[in-house]
């Protein structure tokens, strides 16, 4: 069956709603590239852009074959989001209680890439972490900025290829949070990185509302290595509402978890 906008056909029996299909289908062709024999079958991985992403985060948390997962944008916990996504899903039994990501992601185990952009209008940063904190296997974060919301700006970016790329060559993430956190008007972020780390940068934003209609302030970051982890602080800009601090290696992004300070 088509998708009929936002889980639109939730009065439809299950087997004849799209996510049901779309996530059969998804599960069905790992099965079929595990069964080829020039495939790897530990090294097959998911990927998934916009509602693909939606899907992805559905999937893995029913199929645990994964070697890794890169939701690109869509995640779960939307019911919850101040949009579209909110209107249709706040007073939908059967997404919080059946599709939501959120009812398996915590099944998951194995390594996850939740890449995105802090000025996306359809899948906020909360319910994208939500999604993530949920999950209890290894993650990276990735938010681009200005990365915008297509098909070609969700694959073409090289964050989730080295991603995949370090999982099928060493087994996990190349880069890891260690500890995170604000206090004193400063945030700071540990990472373990395998890698050398170029530079740092706070994003914040002082504005309340959907995190994709905020204006989101970038501000240099001090980095520094001490023993295995590279440390990044910077002070919050007062009335700080959200914040995260992105690493850069090279060309690639790794960012901290988002982060919500009550007002």
């Amino acid at each position: 069956p088509a998708r009929t906008g936002i889980y639109g056909d939730s009065d439809q029996p299950l087997a004849d709603q799209w996510i049901y299909h779309a996530a059969a289908d998804t599960i069905l062709a790992h099965s079929l590239l595990r069964s080829r024999p020039e495939v790897d079958p530990q090294k097959v991985g998911v990927c998934g852009i916009s509602w693909g992403g939606v899907i992805t985060s559905t999937v893995i948390g029913i199929d645990s074959r994964w070697a890794f997962a890169i939701p690109i944008y869509g995640c779960g916990h939307l019911a919850d989001a101040g949009n579209q996504y909110g209107r249709a899903l706040g007073s939908n039994p059967l997404y919080r209680e059946v599709w939501d990501p959120m009812v398996r992601l915590p099944r998951v185990q194995f390594p996850v890439l939740w890449l995105s952009w802090p000025g996306d209008q359809h899948f906020p940063l909360d319910c994208q972490a939500a999604s993530y904190r949920a999950a209890p296997g290894p993650r990276m974060v990735a938010l681009i900025p200005e990365m915008k919301h297509s098909h070609p700006a969700g694959w073409n970016p090289p964050d989730s290829y080295a991603f995949a790329e370090s999982i099928v060559r060493t087994g996990r993430p190349w880069l890891r949070v260690a500890a995170q956190r604000a206090s004193g008007g400063e945030a700071r972020v540990e990472f373990v990185s395998t890698d050398p780390l170029d530079s740092a940068a706070l994003l914040s934003s002082a504005d309340p509302g959907i995190t994709g209609a905020r204006k989101w302030m970038a501000t240099s970051a001090t980095l520094e290595r001490r023993a295995d982890r590279w440390v990044a602080t910077a002070p919050l800009p007062p009335g700080t509402r959200a914040w995260f601090i992105n690493v850069r290696r090279g060309s690639l992004t790794a960012s901290s978890d988002f982060h919500e300070i009550s007002p």
